[in-house]
C-alpha cells in the first residue's frame, strides 16, 4: 500500500516552454512591430501587422487598442486611406518612420548634410535605422572625399560622417611624403622647455601636472592669544587682583 500524498504533483511537459509572458506584453510586441515594418519596403496594413504579430486571434478591444499604440509610436508612420472620408481603427497602412528619414542612397545622404545648419556630425547608427546597408555606400564616398568619416576602433566601422569637400583634396608628391617623414620632431618635453625659455605658454603644458610641480607654501600656524581674565562678575573682582606687593 502506498502512502497518501496530501498533493498530487502536477504533470509537467518538459519538452515545451514554461508560459512566463516574456514577449507577449504589448511593448514586446510593439518593438517586434517596428523591427518587421523597418524590413519591409512597401506599407502594410494593420491586418498584416496583427498577423505577424498573431495578434489576429485575439479580442477585437485589444487589437483596436494595440492599432491606435501604433499610430502614437515615433517609429511608425501611418497613412490615412484617402478614399475614406472618415477613417477607422482599421483603415490605412503603416510604415517604419526612421531616425533619419527620407536617406537610402548616397545622394539623400549628401543632400541632406548639406542642408545641416552647424558642423554637427551625423551618426551612422541613426543613419542605419531607415538605411541599413549603408556602409558601402559610405566607403564610396569616403574614397572619393565627398565624407569624412569617424570609425571606431575596435573594428574600424563607420561610427559618424561629416561633409567633405573634394575640391580641398591635393595630391602630394610621394617624394615629398618621404622626405616629411624623416624629419625628426623634437619631443614634446623638448618644445615644452624650448617654449618656456622663450618666455611663451606651451599649450600642451598639462596645468595639473604644472601645479602639482609648483611648491606648494607651508603655513604656519599662528599661536592663539592668550587670554587675560576679565571680570564679568562684580563679585568675584577681588578674585582677580594682583596682591603680590603684598608683604607677610
Amino acid at each position: 500500500m502506498t502512502p497518501r500524498r496530501d498533493r498530487d504533483t502536477p504533470n509537467i511537459v518538459y519538452s515545451q516552454p514554461a508560459a512566463t509572458g516574456t514577449g507577449d506584453s504589448v511593448i514586446s510586441q510593439m518593438a517586434y512591430a517596428v523591427r518587421w515594418l523597418r524590413d519591409k519596403s512597401e506599407p502594410q496594413t494593420c491586418v498584416d501587422v496583427l498577423g505577424y504579430l498573431s495578434y489576429t486571434n485575439r479580442p477585437e478591444n485589444e487589437q483596436e487598442f494595440f492599432v491606435e499604440q501604433m499610430r502614437r509610436n515615433p517609429q511608425i508612420q501611418w497613412i490615412p486611406d484617402p478614399a475614406l472620408s472618415e477613417q477607422t481603427w482599421r483603415s490605412g497602412t503603416y510604415v517604419h518612420r526612421p531616425t533619419i528619414p527620407d536617406v537610402r542612397n548616397k545622394t539623400q545622404l549628401l543632400a541632406y548634410l548639406q542642408k545641416k545648419t552647424d558642423a554637427s556630425g551625423v551618426s551612422v547608427k541613426d543613419l542605419k535605422d531607415g538605411w541599413p546597408d549603408c556602409e558601402g555606400a559610405i566607403n564610396e564616398l569616403e574614397s572619393e572625399h565627398k565624407l569624412l568619416v569617424v570609425r571606431h576602433k575596435k573594428d574600424g566601422a563607420p561610427r559618424m560622417v561629416w561633409l567633405d569637400d573634394p575640391s580641398l583634396h591635393h595630391e602630394v608628391d610621394p617624394e615629398l611624403k618621404l622626405m616629411w617623414s624623416r624629419v625628426e620632431v623634437p619631443s614634446t618635453d623638448t618644445i615644452v622647455q624650448r617654449l618656456v625659455a622663450a618666455q611663451q605658454k606651451p599649450a600642451s603644458e598639462d596645468p595639473q601636472v604644472k601645479a602639482a610641480q609648483a611648491p606648494k607654501e607651508v603655513k604656519k600656524k599662528k599661536k592663539a592669544p592668550r587670554r587675560t581674565g576679565k571680570s564679568t562678575n562684580v563679585h568675584m573682582e577681588h578674585l582677580l587682583k594682583d596682591y603680590s606687593h603684598m608683604k607677610r
